[in-house]
């Protein structure tokens, strides 16, 4: 691998990566290509810019344009492909579900079809645990059935599928990642980890669905970064690997915590009412990245830790963000109204 697309780069978990990939290769060159919509942020990769002007090239467009796909590897020479472009937030997906099959189902279609046209080396697809639905007990493997409950899953599903499809039909040499939830830097902070930082920094109500009991694996983004590396390196083509840390955390609690390490009152928290099909629990298990050399480095504690230092520190990033009117505007339509007794909490 030289030269290196990353799909998304510009977003929260893809500007990571491309960070990750620029300091751990000297001799990578990555091409970003990102539509910037509005999770999209060349503030995330503002460093990057700056440190690796030589070995780094960015190009904003769609990735269903596939014109403007095949453009790009050419003139690249592309021989990998990671896909992180997604619509991804499961409140928006309840909203307006087309753009998610618009970008994450027809979009790796047309990304795809650029690997197979080309004959790239490697096309990887950086999916979720969401697709296995939620898991009230034990864990989900790779074989499990998918049971998707959101448009959002659905659609990641379907992108999970058509990847497979490609790499028993055409050969496209294909890897999938499913990762659980991720947190640390340059997460858009409309996600519930970074949404709960800044709105407690401010002392505003933390919004909470239902009784707060859902539980989910929360990882640092770096952690999920190294596994992404290690399955483009050694994963088996045409396989699927579980990346989390194995361990869950209910929401409500993630919530304390927060709040304990920005010393706020805990009268911060606000419940408000669930959310359609909110998934009570993921689970993933992970024994199959880690037969191949990779776990995760920190544990939830640590990684909250890190994520709610990052965005003290880091104001400069985020208050423009929420500051905004597409911010505003999503925020007041996603929770006015839906407060209900704070006495769950």
């Amino acid at each position: 691998m030289k030269n290196i697309v990353v799909t998304g780069g510009a977003g929260f978990i893809g500007s990571n990566f491309v960070r990750y990939l620029l300091e751990r290769y000297p001799n990578y060159h990555v091409v970003v290509y990102d539509n910037l919509t509005y999770a999209g942020n060349l503030d995330n990769l503002q460093d990057v810019s700056e440190r690796f002007a030589e070995r780094y090239d960015f190009v904003r467009a769609d990735i269903c344009d596939a014109k403007e796909v095949e453009r790009v590897v050419q003139q690249y020479s592309v021989d990998t492909i990671v896909n992180f472009a997604a619509e991804s937030h499961v409140d928006r997906s309840l909203m307006e579900p087309g753009g998610f099959i618009q970008t994450d189902v027809y979009g790796t279609y047309v990304l795809l079809e650029a690997a197979r046209k080309f004959g790239v080396e490697r096309y990887h697809q950086v999916s979720t645990d969401e697709v296995y639905g939620q898991v009230l007990d034990g864990r989900s493997t790779e074989s499990d059935r998918l049971h998707t409950r959101s448009p959002y899953s659905a659609s990641k599903a379907g992108g999970d599928l058509m990847c497979l499809a490609y790499f028993t039909s055409f050969g496209v040499p294909v890897t999938i990642t499913r990762g659980s939830n991720n947190i640390g830097p340059y997460q858009y902070p409309e996600k519930v980890v970074p949404l709960f930082v800044t709105n407690a920094i401010d002392d505003l109500p933390l919004p909470l669905y239902g009784d707060g009991l859902q539980m989910r694996d929360y990882q640092y983004v770096l952690d999920h970064c190294e596994g992404i590396d290690v399955v483009l390196h050694k994963g088996q083509i045409g396989e699927i690997y579980n990346l989390g840390t194995g361990t869950e955390t209910r929401n409500i609690d993630m919530a304390h915590l927060i709040l304990k390490l920005l010393d706020k009152p805990q009268s911060l928290l606000q419940p408000i009412t669930d959310r359609p099909g909110h998934d009570r629990r993921y689970a993933l298990d992970c024994r199959k990245i880690q037969s191949i050399g990779w776990q995760s480095r920190h544990t939830f504690e640590e990684a909250l830790e890190k994520t709610v230092r990052w965005y003290v520190d880091n104001q400069w990033w985020w208050r423009k963000i929420k500051s905004g009117a597409h911010y505003e505007e999503y925020y007041t339509r996603q929770y006015a109204g839906r407060e209900i007794n704070p006495a769950a909490t």
